[in-house]
């Protein structure tokens, strides 16, 4: 049988040279990211969470980091031809900045959101926070890509201008929202889980600050999503500030012959049972507006620890006192019948 022939057994050894040390050069730097994520683990296994976000977000883009490493160590080290070692190192440095990047911004993100939670804060659960987080570090590492390739971005900058007043007046309802969402962060008159209501009658829980709309979840169960530029602009009621307690009343009605100071005492022995109530705020009676036509009516004033819970807590307080008024013989007013 003929031979095959091989043009250039040199270059042929080099690639096979360049393999085996690829190959030796990963599985060290595998070995080495074992061993020191299953450092850090046993580092952040008490009850700080900071730790173990870190190797949340890293456990992946490591193996990746290990192919790069690789791949730099069998560039320094093999005779590859000119062409073919530079568009392999350029592939190297977009690559490791552009994993780095969304690395960064990912471990900013979730350390943004756990020290909200920590310190009762909402607004790094929202989507324009996280948008803005992105963008900044993707920005920073699109200007380190420029500068290693020595590419100048004052034409890049003039471009942009010229494109990016077009794509304003394009997208002008849309940057409204966008910076009506920023705004929303900046001065946070919502937050995510307070209980707002709109002028044009809109009502519920914020679920979400988005870099272009807002969700609000209603009583019902369904979604309203409302442009942040509305937010902004109309007339808002913010039930959860300052706080999430609502002071509200439950109406008394009795006959006329009915003994007023028992039926106070009930009621308030009644709302003292009651378990959405504020401990703090001591509910009161008033003979308001006292006597009427056709009854006597008082007025038990409480104060209910969220705005949510205020129907249920009348409700048990309303269905409590009538069991005891029928008990105790308490009447309630008989309207006449025409």
């Amino acid at each position: 049988m003929p031979s095959v022939a091989i043009k250039n057994p040199a270059l042929l050894v080099d690639w096979v040279q360049s393999l085996l040390l690829f190959a030796a050069s990963l599985a060290i730097l595998l070995v080495l990211r074992q061993l020191i994520i299953a450092w850090l683990e046993k580092q952040t296994s008490g009850p700080g969470r900071r730790g173990r976000i870190f190797i949340q977000s890293v456990r992946f883009p490591s193996i990746l980091w290990c192919l790069t490493g690789a791949l730099a160590i069998t560039l320094r080290y093999t005779d590859l031809p000119a062409r073919a070692t530079y568009w392999a190192a350029a592939g190297l440095v977009v690559f490791l900045v552009l994993s780095v990047c969304v690395v960064t911004s990912s471990l900013l993100v979730r350390l943004a959101q756990t020290s909200a939670q920590e310190r009762g804060l909402s607004f790094a659960d929202s989507g324009v926070s996280k948008a803005l987080i992105h963008v900044f570090i993707l920005t920073l590492g699109v200007a380190v890509l420029l500068r290693y390739f020595d590419i100048s971005v004052t034409p890049l900058l003039t471009a942009l201008g010229v494109g990016g007043l077009a794509l304003a007046l394009a997208l002008r309802d849309t940057l409204a929202n966008f910076f009506a969402g920023i705004h929303i962060l900046v001065e946070a008159p919502i937050s995510i889980g307070d209980f707002i209501r709109l002028s044009s009658a809109e009502e519920g829980t914020v679920t979400d600050i988005g870099w272009r709309t807002t969700r609000v979840l209603t009583t019902s169960n369904n979604v309203i999503v409302i442009p942040n530029e509305k937010i902004t602009s109309s007339i808002l009621t913010n039930f959860a500030l300052p706080n999430q307690k609502v002071v509200t009343e439950v109406l008394i009605l009795t006959a006329f012959d009915a003994d007023i100071n028992r039926a106070s005492a009930i009621a308030l022995e009644e709302a003292a049972k009651e378990e959405n109530l504020v401990p703090e705020f001591e509910p009161l009676v008033v003979f308001d507006p006292g006597v009427t036509p056709t009854h006597l009516q008082f007025k038990l004033i409480i104060q209910v620890k969220h705005r949510l819970n205020q129907g249920l807590a009348q409700s048990n307080i309303r269905r409590r006192m009538l069991e005891r008024f029928r008990h105790e013989g308490i009447r309630l007013p008989e309207l006449p019948v025409r």
